[in-house]
């Protein structure tokens, strides 16, 4: 009767945490919906960024130091059985990405779902008072019901919640409050109206020795992509912090860096999420050549100024565009390039390969395997001990070895 009570209990927290997850998600997706539709309708609001950034730096700094941390305190706080995580971080990081995104800056949405879905999480594991391992578990339950409700992928979700917190270990005993919670909360979201966006299914192709060889290549190349947006997006954010200590004054500088790069680009397709020029990869040959590293500048920058958002989306427009100009390099098929693109370079450098490489198929269909997992895991080993979170914790070194004796951070590298 102990073990049914334990289960029946796991099945009824992990869908308390689901439905949270996915009543945020979706007030989150339609809000960015809308003020998307506003800002392409009304382009001269994104000269408001910097001032935008100003404000948002200034209730921040006000109300907003102990949630800061982003996804970085949620990884510690699983971790180190951290104080609980204020749940005021849900509403804040909420309205902090709509207003990122309305004035144009180019950030992502994973960070704030993954942010949302934690806190709430912990404040159903204080409500009922949970021991100190069942609580991790909740957390990573919250992890993997943001994200799986805020991409429409479930499965996706539910490995990236127990993938992310530890580099070379998946923390299985989250298994079953993560799936509950990572599938009530996308049924949720499509409940409450949340249509996702539809990606072309490439079509299958029988993998040999010749593309075996290319997808090598392809990988190195995403290696090399995701280094630089992980070098470049905290060595702005250490030089940002070192010469301006104040978070307003470094988001209105970077607010209008931000503005400057959209004037220099003359065009806004790298401003939000960038979602139409992610679906151009898959095909537009007018695609520029050079589109790929224009978004990663757009997003380390915005990103490592404070502005609030993730970096999943900005990394699948990376990652698409990229895989076109390697595909058309490589005489590879270019829906299958993007596609594979898109999901690689965030493996690589959320250190996340085998979620991605679900979620590659999720959102594009069984046809981009075997070739996603040969490019995410290619990259996953070459980019080294880095990632865009330097609170994950590394069981194993990527090269391979034994355990180490302690998890350590990633940010002690």
């Amino acid at each position: 009767m102990g073990k049914a009570r334990a289960f029946i209990d796991w099945l009824a927290l992990g869908a308390l945490v689901g439905m949270a997850c996915g009543i945020a998600s979706a007030v989150f997706l339609l809000s960015l919906e809308w003020v998307t539709r506003y800002r392409d309708g009304h382009e001269v609001i994104v000269y408001g960024l910097p001032l935008a950034g100003l404000a948002l730096g200034a209730i921040y700094d006000r109300w907003g130091k102990s949630i800061r941390g982003g996804n970085n305190l949620v990884i510690d706080t699983v971790h180190q059985d951290a104080p609980q995580l204020p749940v005021r971080m849900a509403p804040m990081v909420l309205i902090g990405t709509v207003l990122t995104h309305l004035f144009g800056g180019s950030a992502g949405r994973e960070g704030t779902a993954v942010q949302m879905g934690a806190s709430l999480a912990d404040a159903i594991a204080h409500r009922f008072r949970v021991t100190i391992a069942a609580r991790r578990e909740l957390l990573a339950a919250g992890i993997a019901g943001g994200f799986g409700s805020v991409f429409g992928t479930p499965v996706a979700g539910l490995i990236f919640g127990l993938e992310v917190v530890t580099i070379g270990r998946i923390e299985y005993h989250a298994l079953v409050p993560a799936l509950v919670a990572s599938v009530v909360g996308d049924l949720v979201t499509r409940a409450l109206g949340v249509v996702h966006t539809a990606y072309p299914h490439p079509a299958s192709l029988a993998l040999d020795p010749l593309l075996l060889a290319k997808w090598i290549v392809f990988g190195l190349a995403v290696a090399a992509t995701a280094i630089v947006f992980v070098e470049l997006t905290h060595r702005l954010k250490r030089f940002a912090e070192k010469h301006v200590t104040r978070l307003a004054l470094r988001m209105l500088i970077g607010g209008a860096a931000v503005v400057a790069l959209w004037q220099l680009a003359g065009t806004s397709r790298y401003l939000g999420l960038g979602v139409p020029t992610i679906l151009a990869a898959f095909g537009d040959p007018h695609l520029p050549t050079f589109a790929f590293a224009w978004k990663l500048l757009f997003t380390a920058v915005t990103l490592s100024a404070g502005f609030l958002g993730g970096e999943v989306t900005p990394l699948f427009f990376v990652g698409a565009a990229l895989g076109a100009v390697l595909g058309r390099v490589l005489g590879l098929p270019i829906e299958l390039a993007a596609g594979v693109g898109l999901a690689a370079v965030f493996g690589a450098a959320a250190n996340t390969p085998i979620a991605l490489s679900i979620m590659a198929v999720e959102l594009l269909g069984a046809a981009v395997l075997p070739h996603v997992v040969i490019v995410t895991v290619v990259a996953y080993l070459v980019s080294g001990q880095r990632g865009i979170y330097p609170a994950q914790r590394i069981a194993r070194l990527k090269h391979g070895g034994p355990l180490l004796e302690r998890l350590t951070p990633l940010r002690e590298l």
